[in-house]
């Protein structure tokens, strides 16, 4: 377990360094804002919807490496996905990040199954339940995503 949870954590260090998709999308068709007050991160996330897939996806900001992993590993999942298949990735990656404290075994079960479930590398964020902090963090960009689909215009905070 231990090999595994290195695995994540060099996973979600290597998308805070060198995040993916880290740009305005000039030709974004939906964009949001998300706040989380109590640590200052603060993120656009753009989009492209064509017939209703989301093209493209991009975020701006500044955050802490938790949140940042999370904006950069979500905006490369979401590329390519039905509106459906967007909005079902967030409620699975929501579970994943505030499901109550697991053993273990129960995280080992949980994470072979969140592969199963089509979160690849999402999974990394498995461990960030343990800490509550974090976890607004983590869920700060999905958020966001979810208000930029529904073309919400108000700042998303996490509190």
């Amino acid at each position: 377990m231990t090999d595994l949870r290195d695995l994540y954590q060099e996973v979600i260090l290597d998308h805070s360094r060198r995040p993916r998709n880290a740009r305005v999308l000039e030709t974004a068709s939906h964009h949001a804002e998300g706040y989380n007050p109590l640590c200052g991160d603060r993120f656009t996330i753009y989009v492209v919807i064509e017939d209703g897939r989301v093209k493209e996806a991009s975020f701006q900001g500044s955050g802490c490496a938790i949140s940042t992993a999370s904006a950069s590993l979500m905006t490369e999942s979401v590329k390519g996905k039905k509106l459906e298949e967007a909005e079902a990735l967030f409620r699975r990656m929501h579970a994943l990040l505030t499901g109550n404290g697991r053993g273990e075994a129960q995280m080992s079960q949980m994470s072979e199954g969140a592969q199963d479930a089509g979160l690849g590398k999402l999974v990394a964020f498995s461990g960030v339940r343990d800490y509550p902090v974090r976890v607004k963090c983590a869920t700060l960009p999905w958020h966001t995503l979810r208000a930029a689909l529904k073309q919400q215009a108000d700042v998303v905070s996490t509190e």
